[in-house]
C-alpha cells in the first residue's frame, strides 16, 4: 500500500515484467481521469489517513502504479489549465481563480482536442474553473458531451442562481437542465451514462468533481461517522471525501460489468493540497496563512496546505491503472512528475502523435512506467502561486511565491528564501540556504529559464461578444479584470451589493449594433435593479441613462466596432456612489 511519510516512499517495490502496451488503431484504450477539488495527499486512508476512511480509493492505489513524488499547481484554475494543455499554468494564461484570468490563451491546444481529433469521443463532467463564455467553454475546447457548473464552484457569481450542491440546475451541452440529487453523485451518473452510451468506441471521459472544495455541505449520512471526532477539523469535508470514494467504486463496477476494466485507462488526482483536512499550528514560530503544520487532523507529514508553496500545497496522489497495458498493482514511483505531464503520457500511451500544435513542458511518463532503468529528461520542476487574495501584489513578480523542485532539493520563495533537502526534512523545518549555496544559485537559473517563458504570457485573455458560438454573452462579476484581491464572486458578496467595480476584458467579433442590460442579479433571481443611475463605458464611448424603479435591467444599445476592447459598468446609488452591474448580456442585434 502507499506510504505515509516521503522517505518510506522512495523504496520502489519489485514489480513482475512490465512490457509497455503495442496500441493498434482498433484497440485503442479509452481514458477516464477523475480529479477531485481541494483533496490533499494526505485526504488518504492509503496514505496514513488515522481518521477518514476511503476504502475504494485505497483498492485503487492498490490496483495501480502510485507516483509518490507528484505535483500540481497550489490552486485550481491553474492545475486545470496545465491539466488541459501540458503547459505551465502561466503560459496558458489561465494561473488565478478569478479576476478574468481564469481562461487559457486561444493559441492553446487541450487534451480534448488531440483525442477528439485522433477519433475518440470525448466528455467533460462536473468544474471545468477556465472560463464561461465562448471561446472558452469546454465545449469550445473539443469536448463533446458536457454537463458542468459555472465558475470555481456551486454558489459562486456566474452558477445557476440558487444552487447549492443539492437539486442544481447545471449546463447540459449549451443548456441549463434541473437534475435532481447531489452533485457528486449526479456527476458520477453522468460519467457512466456517457459511458456506457458510448462503449463501443474509445473515449476520453474528464471527470472533475467540485467536492470536497467549500462550502463543505454533503449528505449528513456521509458526514455522521467523523462528528464528534475532536481530532477532525471538518466531518462535513471528510463526508464529502468518503461519498466521493463511495462514486469510486461505484464507476469501478460499472467499467467491469460493461467490460471495459481491462482496456481502460483510469487516472485518479487532486487539484491541490487539502482546504480543510488539517488545523494550522498557530504557535509554530514560522508560521504563515498557509504553510504551518497541522495541529489537528492530517497532513502526510507535510507543510503546508492549499495555496502553499510549500510540499503540502501542491504534492497530491496520482494514480495510474491499466490492466491491459500491465500497469497494475505492485509499484510505487517516486521520480519528480506533474499535471504537465498527463497529456504527453497519454498521448504516448494511446499511440496519438503530437502535432506542432501542441509542445508542451511536459513529458511523457512513459519511460517511468515500462523501463527499469530509464532515460529521464527532468530534473528540476518549477510551479508559482502567480496571484490571487494571498498575493501581494500583481502583476506578479519573479521569485515571488515560487518553488523549484528536483527530487532531492525545495528551492522556497514565500516571505523570504529558503532551501529545504527534501529527502531528509520532509516537513520542511530546516533551512540549509546558506549552506548549500552553489545549489541555490543552479535552482535559481532554473528558475531563471522558468520566468522567461512564463512571464510574456501573463496578460489579459478576452472574451467573445458577437460570436455566433454564445450570443448574447452573459458576463459576471467574477471575471471583472482586477488586479489584487477578488471581486464579487459568490452569491452571498452579491447580495451586499459592495460598492466596487472592474473591466470585462472583450473582444467584439462582429461590427454592428449592440443591446448591453446591466442588472445587480440574474434574471432567475427576479430581483430588481437598486441603483438611481447607469453609466457603461466601452469602445470609447460613455452612456448613461436613469433607471426605472422595480427595473430588473438596465438596457443600453450601442454600435461598436471589430476588436479589442473593455466594458466598465458603474450603478450610482442616491448618494451619488457608485457600484458595478454584476451582471451584463451583450448581444448582437444587426
Amino acid at each position: 500500500m502507499c506510504k505515509t511519510l516521503r522517505t518510506t516512499q522512495l523504496t520502489i517495490l519489485v514489480f513482475a515484467c512490465f512490457q509497455p502496451q503495442i496500441v493498434t488503431a482498433n484497440d485503442q484504450p479509452n481514458v477516464i481521469i477523475v480529479m477531485t477539488d481541494d483533496q490533499g495527499y494526505g485526504d488518504l486512508s492509503c496514505h496514513g489517513n488515522p481518521f477518514l476512511k476511503t476504502p475504494n480509493l485505497d483498492r485503487l492505489a492498490a490496483d495501480s502504479v502510485r507516483f509518490t513524488d507528484f505535483h500540481v499547481s497550489p490552486f485550481c484554475t491553474p492545475t486545470r489549465a496545465s491539466l488541459m494543455t501540458g503547459n505551465h499554468a502561466g503560459y496558458t494564461g489561465a494561473f488565478r481563480t478569478s479576476s478574468g484570468r481564469t481562461m487559457m490563451h486561444r493559441d492553446q491546444k487541450t487534451i480534448a482536442d488531440l483525442f477528439s481529433g485522433a477519433g475518440y469521443v470525448t466528455a467533460m463532467v462536473g468544474k471545468w474553473h477556465l472560463g464561461d463564455n465562448a471561446p472558452h467553454r469546454p465545449q469550445d475546447r473539443g469536448f463533446q458531451d458536457v454537463v458542468w457548473h459555472r465558475c470555481g464552484g456551486i454558489g459562486q457569481a456566474s452558477d445557476y442562481w440558487g444552487n447549492d450542491y443539492f437539486d442544481d440546475t447545471y449546463q447540459r451541452n449549451g443548456k441549463f437542465e434541473k437534475f435532481k440529487g447531489y452533485c457528486t453523485d449526479i456527476w458520477f451518473a453522468e460519467g457512466m451514462r456517457f459511458i456506457k452510451e458510448n462503449q463501443a468506441k474509445p473515449f476520453l471521459l474528464y471527470l472533475a468533481t467540485n467536492a470536497p472544495h467549500g462550502p463543505y455541505r454533503v449528505p449528513p449520512e456521509w458526514a455522521k461517522p467523523y462528528v464528534g471526532n475532536p481530532e477532525v477539523p471538518n466531518a462535513n469535508f471528510n463526508g464529502m471525501i468518503a461519498n466521493i470514494d463511495h462514486n469510486m467504486g461505484r464507476l469501478r463496477q460499472h467499467l467491469t460489468r460493461l467490460g471495459l476494466e481491462e482496456n481502460t485507462i483510469l487516472i485518479f488526482m487532486t487539484d491541490n493540497g487539502t482546504s480543510a483536512g488539517f488545523e494550522l499550528d498557530r504557535n509554530d514560530p514560522d508560521f504563515g496563512p498557509l504553510d504551518s503544520l497541522p495541529v489537528r487532523g492530517f497532513n502526510a507529514g507535510m507543510r503546508g496546505r492549499k495555496s502553499s508553496v510549500y510540499e503540502g500545497g501542491h504534492r497530491v496522489p496520482f494514480f495510474v491503472h491499466w490492466p491491459k497495458g500491465n500497469l497494475t498493482g505492485g509499484k510505487d514511483i517516486d521520480r519528480l512528475a506533474a499535471h504537465i505531464d498527463v497529456l504527453p503520457t497519454l498521448a504516448d500511451l494511446c499511440g496519438l502523435r503530437l502535432s506542432e500544435k501542441f509542445r508542451p513542458d511536459g513529458v511523457s511518463l512513459k519511460p517511468l512506467l515500462y523501463e527499469d532503468n530509464p532515460s529521464w529528461k527532468r530534473d528540476h520542476l518549477v510551479e508559482q502561486f502567480l496571484g490571487g487574495p494571498h498575493a501581494k501584489a500583481f502583476p506578479p513578480k519573479p521569485y515571488d511565491y515560487s518553488v523549484v523542485m528536483t527530487e532531492r532539493w525545495r528551492l522556497v520563495n514565500s516571505e523570504k528564501e529558503t532551501l529545504y533537502d527534501i529527502q531528509a526534512d520532509p516537513a520542511q523545518r530546516t533551512n540549509l540556504a546558506q549552506q548549500y549555496p552553489a545549489i541555490v544559485a543552479k535552482l535559481r537559473a532554473n528558475y531563471d529559464r522558468f520566468w522567461k517563458k512564463v512571464s510574456p504570457r501573463l496578460t489579459a485573455v478576452r472574451i467573445d461578444v458577437g460570436n455566433p458560438a454564445e450570443n448574447p454573452t452573459f458576463l459576471c462579476s467574477q471575471d471583472w479584470y482586477m488586479p489584487n484581491g477578488n471581486p464579487p464572486w459568490n452569491f452571498n458578496s452579491i447580495k451586499k451589493l459592495p460598492k466596487v467595480s472592474g473591466p470585462w476584458m472583450l473582444e467584439v467579433n462582429k461590427a454592428g449594433r449592440y443591446r448591453i442590460t446591466l442588472s445587480q442579479f440574474p434574471k432567475v433571481a427576479n430581483r430588481p435593479v437598486v441603483a438611481q443611475t447607469a453609466k457603461i463605458e466601452i469602445a470609447h464611448q460613455v452612456l448613461e441613462q436613469p433607471v426605472k424603479a422595480g427595473s430588473q435591467g438596465v438596457v443600453f444599445e450601442i454600435q461598436l466596432p471589430v476588436g479589442p476592447t473593455e466594458l466598465v459598468t458603474s450603478l450610482y446609488d442616491k448618494k451619488g456612489n457608485p457600484g458595478g452591474a454584476y451582471f451584463a448580456e451583450v448581444e448582437f442585434l444587426e
